[in-house]
């Protein structure tokens, strides 16, 4: 973290997560713009600001720093751990202190939102979500979306894995990533978000991946041809909140953020629907060949890279989290 997110942090949240006969402060942190109708993550905290502190009367006061503002995601995390902030809301940064997380991001794993949906919400997010507070000493208040994660990239169509082979992909840097680009064939580059623009202008990568709302927001359609909508991983939302600061809150007040934090999640969700179902329309309007790939070769993307990762994910955490969350996701499809 560098010295002026340092001084940020020293500074304006001296008060963060203390709580007084008169006022509890909460700071929450991400790395999203804060616009409510165009940001997921904006709106997520906005709607819990306003929640909790409606609910409270005004005792609890919620400060947003948006965009960054305290450093990255896995900034942010650290932090939320230390106490240092509050709460915070990251994708997949959550994994690098909970490793089970990653089971999350097993390629082509979820069929569909609603799918997804019915295991966060169920037992196995539950189970998830108990066994990382252990872990990290940080409490999921819910699960928000990011949403399916696509390719895109400045040379050409992509309609199999042969298509990736030597391409530069910008990935997350997490090694879950970074195996999956090897199993099918492109050479992955882990950059941090902020950089990816520069990245693909400069042409240290030829493309990235991420969902279509995040590719509409980023105006990627000025560095990026063609999008592959393939939705190789569904990436999750976390909503984090420091177990010490939560287990100091009153009963009352703790309904009040597990309240706050249920609808946050869902209005998160829902946000990012509407941008994902408005944004292939603004992609093709701005010059993007979008590429639907039919059920065979689909299945190509998913019998190059789901075994390998599947396998590799086993090495890496107890198995039994890989086949709970296969287990539910197979179950929670049955009931479509």
């Amino acid at each position: 973290m560098n010295i002026i997110k340092s001084l940020v942090i020293a500074l304006s949240l001296a008060t963060a997560g203390t709580v007084s006969a008169k006022t509890i402060n909460i700071t929450i942190g991400h790395v999203d713009a804060q616009e409510w109708t165009t940001s997921k993550k904006g709106a997520a905290t906005q709607v819990f600001k306003n929640l909790v502190e409606a609910e409270s009367g005004g005792r609890m006061k919620v400060n947003i720093y948006p965009a960054g503002q305290l450093g990255s995601e896995t900034e942010l995390v650290q932090s939320t751990q230390e106490g240092m902030v509050t709460m915070s809301l990251v994708s997949g940064a959550f994994a690098k202190v909970c490793k089970e997380a990653s089971v999350l991001e097993i390629p082509y794993l979820f069929p569909s939102s609603p799918v997804a949906w019915k295991v966060l919400d169920g037992e196995f997010g539950q189970s998830l979500s108990e066994h990382c507070l252990q872990q990290t000493g940080l409490r999921t208040l819910s699960y928000g979306e990011t949403g399916f994660r696509h390719f895109t990239n400045s040379k050409r169509p992509i309609h199999s894995p042969d298509d990736l082979k030597g391409l530069k992909i910008r990935v997350m840097t997490l090694p879950l990533y970074i195996e999956m680009m090897k199993s099918l064939g492109a050479e992955a580059t882990p950059i941090a978000f902020p950089e990816v623009p520069t990245a693909l202008t400069t042409g240290v990568i030829d493309g990235q991946e991420n969902p279509v709302s995040v590719i509409t927001l980023s105006k990627f359609y000025e560095f990026q041809k063609y999008i592959t909508l393939d939705g190789h991983v569904y990436s999750t939302d976390f909503l984090l909140i420091n177990e010490d600061f939560y287990s100091s809150l009153s009963a009352a007040d703790k309904e009040i953020i597990d309240r706050a934090g249920k609808v946050a999640g869902t209005v998160g969700r829902a946000i990012q629907q509407v941008n994902s179902a408005q944004g292939l329309e603004i992609l093709a309007k701005n010059g993007m060949e979008i590429t639907s790939l039919s059920q065979e070769e689909l299945e190509k993307f998913r019998s190059a890279a789901q075994p390998q990762i599947v396998e590799w994910l086993k090495k890496q955490v107890d198995p039994k989290w890989v086949v709970k969350v296969q287990d539910s996701v197979n179950a929670a499809s049955q009931v479509q």
